[in-house]
Order: structure tokens, then sequence, then C-alpha cells
């Protein structure tokens, strides 16, 4: 192991590794010149994540491309690997707008991966509370008093859906004037603007942008129901998450406010 990197030597010479691992800033990423290794948490994910991107052409997003081992496994040891794509997160919400609708887009073609219906976590389980397929109460000093508040407005959606990524908010890297670069996304199978309504949201939510923004996107299908959806989503994720804080939650009332002046 590189003194002060959890990597193992031989993670590094699996993937071709050069030079000492670098810790990315607010990430569990470490960067070797050109390549940045990540640990792996959910493999049948990573796997599926690798295989996509490796694949994935879109017009005008830079995409980082996953690196094969030398045996040509994508996770050796716990861990996996990808091209360094540079950048920053950056308040540029139109941007990320029209990047999770290019990336919905290009997804439309993939099946529904098994390990969705198996995935157990907070956000799984926010986000079949949102779309009322599971009936989980919203504890009322996190969120839940909005909740009960929106969720009578919930008709149904009547669009198809697909592999559409979501979580993009923050996820998308911004280099000057370059198109915008994906590292990964969280995919979810709903209809495909509703990736782009969960990055409106968290936009509102945390990013400074206002009600005019969100109604900006409202010539999107079924606009304002997948708004309701995505902040349903996050209302029912603040309360399952033990580490939510007193600022993530006014964020999210702020959304929620604005979301339901289009209702």
């Amino acid at each position: 192991m590189v003194s002060g990197s959890p990597v193992p030597q031989r993670v590094l010479n699996a993937f071709g590794a050069q030079g000492e691992p670098e810790k990315l800033p607010g990430s569990s990423a470490w960067r070797c010149a050109e390549l940045v290794l990540k640990p792996v948490t959910d493999k049948a994910r990573a796997v599926w994540l690798a295989n996509v991107l490796g694949r994935l052409v879109v017009p005008d997003l830079r995409i980082a491309r996953p690196v094969r081992a030398t045996d040509g496994r994508w996770i050796i040891g716990g861990w996996a690997a990808g091209r360094f794509l540079p950048g920053r997160p950056e308040h540029r919400h139109d941007e990320t707008m029209l990047a999770a609708l290019k990336l919905a887009q290009a997804t439309a073609r993939f099946p529904r991966p098994d390990f969705l219906g198996r995935r157990q976590g907070p956000d799984a389980l926010a986000d079949r509370i949102a779309w009322g397929e599971v009936d989980v109460p919203v504890e009322e000093r996190k969120g839940g008093r909005w909740f009960e508040v929106l969720a009578v407005a919930r008709r149904p959606v009547r669009l198809p859906d697909q592999v559409v990524p979501g979580d993009l908010f923050g996820a998308v890297l911004f280099d000057g004037s370059s198109p915008p670069g994906i590292l990964d996304f969280e995919p979810y199978y709903r209809p495909a603007e509703w990736g782009a309504a969960v990055a409106a949201v968290d936009a509102v939510a945390w990013g400074g942008a206002d009600l005019e923004f969100l109604r900006r996107w409202s010539h999107l299908p079924e606009w304002s129901q997948l708004l309701l959806r995505a902040v349903l989503f996050r209302l029912a994720g603040n309360s399952l998450n033990p580490r939510a804080t007193v600022s993530a939650l006014d964020g999210l009332r702020a959304a929620a406010a604005s979301v339901s002046e289009l209702l």
C-alpha cells in the first residue's frame, strides 16, 4: 500500500496506475496521473455502470470512461478505475438540466438493471415513497408536514419508465467552455424527465435557483407532476437520513414552496 493511501499496491499495478495516489477533495476517490480509483460499495451497480459508461456516446457531453484491469475485470480488490475528467461542480443549472435530458435520451435503450429491484438504501426507499409504491411515514420534523401537504396533489403520470440518471446536481463537472463532464450517475427506473426534475429541485433547494427557473422548463411533459415526485423524493430521503441537517431541510422547504406554486 502506498503511504497515506488506502489503495493497495496490487490494485495500482492491476490498473497500470502511475505515480503516488492523491486524494481528490470531497471524494473517496484517489487520482494517479490520468487515472482515478474509487472504492466500490455495490459491485452489481459498479459493473453495470462501467459497462454503460464504457459504450455511452452523448453529443456535447464528456464521459469519464472506465478502465479495465490488465485481466479484463472492472473491479480489483474492491476498487474500480476510470479516466480523470477535469472540471468542478458549478451552479450552471440550465446546463445541468440539458445534461440530464441528454443522458436520459442516451440511456433509454437500456433494460432495467436487475439490481434496482434489490436496492434497499434510503434513496431507493425514498423513491418508492415518493411514487406511492410503499406507505412509510415521513417524520414531521424532518419534512413530513410539507410531504403531507404536497402528496395529495399526486396524479397519474402517463409517461413510460426507463433507465434515468438521478442525483446529477453537484455531480456534473464544468471546465470553462468545455462540454459538461459526467463522472457517473445513480440509475433509477422512472420517466425520462424525472432525473431533470430532481436536478431542478436540488438547484432550488441548495443552488440558489428560483421559481422562474422551474417555470423555464415547464415545456417538458408532465413537468409539474415530475417536480412534485422529485420534491417528495427529497423530503422522504431527508426523513430517512440520520445525518440530515437543518440547512438541508430549509432548502427543501423553499423547493417545496416553489413546486407548490406550479401545481
